[in-house]
């Protein structure tokens, strides 16, 4: 598994300006899993990309500290403090509350890396509770949106933009340009672009704030190349098309 991540981020990664791991498939091999994507975080590190961990944590405060020590650090041991992960950012999972939400942004922070929090995702299910209407009249995910907004309100930088991000799928690109009212300086992450059918050329108004302000994911549509043809130098064609779509986009 760490060769061919490995493989992958030498062909794609001149493309890209980060990876994401999905935590669960390095996490179902147990503590050899483990060891893998530590070298894999290593080797995305060396060339030069930010690490994103897709696990959409989520729990109440004083467990979700400990997940944000995972891939933050430091850990504490009575035999002195050990790092985490190591990652830039993760996606965490709001449905527990802003309390719950609040240990990861702090230990983001901390450790100068951002936090995704799930907004509006790309699964086809997603509709039955992020756009059910709640307390108020609005859809659920208009509160999570105005949450992100609240809880990045204390890390925005010189840039103009948060360390408390959303994950908004681009599989409803009607949806981008209200969320982004909410969300003026998060920066969104946009999954479900190729293989769930987004489509690139109808996010634009995520990067409305400017080019950074958002990140086009792409994994099946990536891999599944290289992998059916037995080269993992095929993702690098792919991934400099996307590269270009996106640019074009978000211009």
């Amino acid at each position: 598994m760490a060769a061919h991540c490995r493989s992958l981020i030498d062909a794609a990664g001149p493309a890209c300006v980060a990876v994401k791991l999905q935590l669960a498939c390095f996490e179902r091999l147990r503590g050899p899993g483990w060891q893998a994507l530590e070298e894999v975080v290593t080797v995305a590190h060396e060339a030069g990309l930010l690490v994103i961990a897709d696990g959409k944590r989520g729990d109440v405060p004083h467990t979700a500290g400990v997940y944000a020590e995972s891939m933050f650090g430091p850990i504490g041991t009575p035999w002195g403090d050990e790092p985490g992960l190591g990652v830039d950012a993760v996606t965490a999972n709001p449905l527990l509350g802003r309390d719950a939400l609040q240990p990861f942004v702090s230990s983001a922070r901390s450790s100068d890396a951002g936090v995704f929090v799930l907004v509006r995702t790309s699964n086809p299910g997603a509709a039955e509770l992020q756009d059910a209407t709640v307390t108020g009249g609005e859809p659920l995910r208009v509160k999570l949106a105005q949450m992100v907004a609240e809880l990045g309100g204390g890390g925005v930088g010189e840039c103009g933009l948060s360390d408390v991000g959303a994950v908004v799928g681009a599989t409803q690109p009607e949806l981008i340009e209200e969320l982004r009212l909410h969300m003026p300086a998060a920066v969104f992450l946009l999954p479900g672009v190729g293989a769930q059918g987004g489509r690139v050329e109808d996010v634009g108004a995520a990067f409305a704030p400017g080019r950074a302000a958002a990140l086009v994911t792409a994994s099946r549509s990536i891999v599944g190349p290289a992998v059916e043809s037995g080269d993992p130098g095929v993702a690098s064609r792919f991934a400099e098309q996307l590269r270009e779509a996106t640019w074009s986009a978000s211009g």
